[in-house]
C-alpha cells in the first residue's frame, strides 16, 4: 500500500496536498483564515483546478495567463484587479498558483468563511505595495480597474471625487493612509464593498461532482 501511494504522489504537480489534509487545515503560515471546506468539496475543487491548470500550459500549475483565461475567457486581457487576486492567491510568490494555495485562498470566498477573513483578504487586494496600509493612489488604481472591468466610463474628475470621498470617510485618523482597523470599520458601514468576496456555488460545488461525494463517503465509512 505504501509503495502504491508514493508512486501516485509522484505524478502530482508541485504543491499538491491531500484533500484530507487541506480539509482539516488550521490557519496556514501565509495568512490568517482557517478553511471551512469538507473533503468532498476539496476533491471537487481538485477537478476544477486540473482544468484551469492545464488550459494553456499542461504542467498542473495555474499560471497568470490561465487565471486570466478563467476570469475573462481571454488570456490576453490584463486587469489590475485580476492581477491582484492572482498575487494574493500566489502565497509563495513563485509566479504560479499551486493546488494548496488555490484551495486555501478560494476558501475565503466560501459562504461559511468568517467575515473577518473576507475583510482581511479584500484589504490585501487593495494594498498594492504590500505596506500594510492602503494609500490614496492604490485606492484610485483599484477603483479605476474595477470601473474599467464593469465597462463604466467615468471622467477623471468623477473618479477623483469618488476616491476623495471614500478616503476621507475611511481614513478616520487623518494620517493619509488606511490601516486595517480603519478598513474593517469602513467595510462594516459599507458591506457591499465585499459582496464579491462570497461565491455561493462553493457551498454546493460537490453537487457537480457526485461521484466524488459517493467515493469519499465510502472511504470515510471504512476508516
Amino acid at each position: 500500500m505504501g509503495c502504491c501511494c508514493s508512486s501516485l504522489k509522484k505524478t502530482e504537480a508541485p504543491g499538491y496536498e491531500e484533500p484530507t489534509v487541506l480539509a482539516s487545515a488550521t490557519p496556514c503560515e501565509y495568512h490568517d483564515p482557517s478553511l471551512n471546506v469538507t473533503v468532498s468539496e476539496v476533491e471537487a475543487l481538485r477537478e476544477l483546478y486540473k482544468k484551469l491548470s492545464n488550459s494553456i500550459v499542461e504542467d498542473g500549475l495555474i499560471h497568470r495567463e490561465e487565471f486570466q483565461l478563467a476570469l475573462f475567457r481571454n488570456k490576453n486581457k490584463r486587469n489590475l484587479f485580476a492581477d491582484r487576486i492572482f498575487d494574493v492567491f500566489d502565497l509563495k510568490r513563485n509566479g504560479v498558483i499551486e493546488f494548496g494555495e488555490f484551495v486555501r485562498s478560494l476558501g475565503v470566498f466560501h459562504p461559511n468563511a468568517a467575515l473577518e477573513d473576507k475583510i482581511n483578504f479584500a484589504f490585501r487586494l487593495y494594498d498594492l505595495r504590500q505596506t500594510g496600509f492602503i494609500e490614496r493612489e492604490e485606492l484610485k488604481e483599484m477603483v479605476s480597474a474595477l470601473l474599467h472591468e464593469s465597462d463604466l466610463e467615468l471622467s477623471d474628475d468623477m473618479i477623483e471625487t469618488i476616491v476623495d470621498k471614500t478616503f476621507s470617510d475611511a481614513d478616520t485618523n487623518g494620517d493619509g493612509r488606511i490601516d486595517q482597523d480603519e478598513w474593517k470599520a469602513f467595510v462594516s458601514k459599507h458591506p457591499s464593498l465585499i459582496k464579491n468576496m462570497t461565491l455561493p456555488y462553493l457551498k454546493d460545488i460537490t453537487l457537480a461532482f457526485p461521484s466524488f461525494v459517493v467515493s469519499t463517503e465510502i472511504e470515510e465509512s471504512e476508516m
